[in-house]
């Protein structure tokens, strides 16, 4: 099941995605719900045409966790060791957009990068200090993330904060999907058509539920939050005018334009 967020002539909705997305957008409904998407669904009889609404981030979490250096061809390319142990940060809550908001090119910056990721969105009961079964059951599903990163920024500071952190760093969507096999996806990453990354979620070095397990025993993950699980080699700058574009594959497409501040 596919769910996203959107807006429409009655308001804003969650909603459920309905029809192949291989065949493009022309061909897919979304359908109302009411309410929140966790727990048993109550739906509408509200149809829209996927084309004719304005798609939103798919979820509103109350805190990004991402992963750093959890592949290793990424951590190489930055002449960093694969670390023992998962590498966490935050991204706050206001860095979060949805599919074609602009990604804001900060002054304070002048080498903001990509990163294609794969985004495990947590469900309904939440997940506080579980194992490997108890994080598997926790996932509502996933959705594509954008790890928007001021580099030079997070090199200069020493932490990862600031680079990691201005309003719109963190693009989300289309939708989150409750049921696709993310095992051994492909995750792309291309700006203005160009592939720039390239890789497979096989290549983690800690899978999603050992994210999940890790996480839960720092802090209290809540319905709704999302963990950013790494990006493969192949980050590169972003200028004005370019667009980026993330695929992962069973996922669809997470597409924005970049814009100066």
């Amino acid at each position: 099941m596919r769910i996203a967020r959107f807006v429409h002539p009655g308001g804003m909705s969650f909603g459920v995605v309905e029809g192949d997305p291989e065949a493009g957008a022309q061909a897919l409904t979304v359908r109302a719900i009411n309410g929140h998407p966790f727990g048993e669904l109550d739906l509408t009889e509200q149809r829209f045409a996927l084309a004719d609404v304005r798609l939103l981030s798919p979820i509103l979490p109350s805190k990004v966790i991402g992963v750093g250096r959890n592949y290793a061809d990424h951590a190489a390319e930055h002449g960093a060791e694969v670390p023992k142990e998962p590498l966490l940060f935050l991204k706050p809550s206001t860095s979060v957009i949805g599919p074609h908001d602009i990604i804001r090119l900060p002054e304070q910056s002048h080498q903001v990068e990509h990163e294609a990721e794969l985004a495990v969105v947590i469900g309904a009961t939440g997940a506080r200090r579980v194992d490997r079964a108890g994080a598997e059951k926790a996932i509502f599903g996933y959705t594509i993330a954008n790890d928007v990163t001021a580099r030079d920024l997070q090199k200069s500071d020493g932490q990862w904060t600031r680079a990691k952190g201005f309003d719109s760093f963190c693009p989300l969507g289309p939708w989150i999907d409750t049921a696709v096999d993310v095992t051994d996806a492909e995750v792309r990453c291309e700006v203005n058509e160009e592939v720039r990354q390239l890789g497979r979620t096989s290549q983690m070095v800690f899978d999603v539920p050992t994210l999940v397990s890790y996480v839960s025993h720092v802090m209290t993950l809540l319905p709704g939050d999302v963990i950013l699980s790494g990006t493969p080699a192949g980050v590169s700058p972003l200028a004005a005018k370019d667009v980026v574009s993330v695929r992962i594959q069973g996922l669809g497409e997470l597409r924005n334009p970049v814009a100066a501040r």
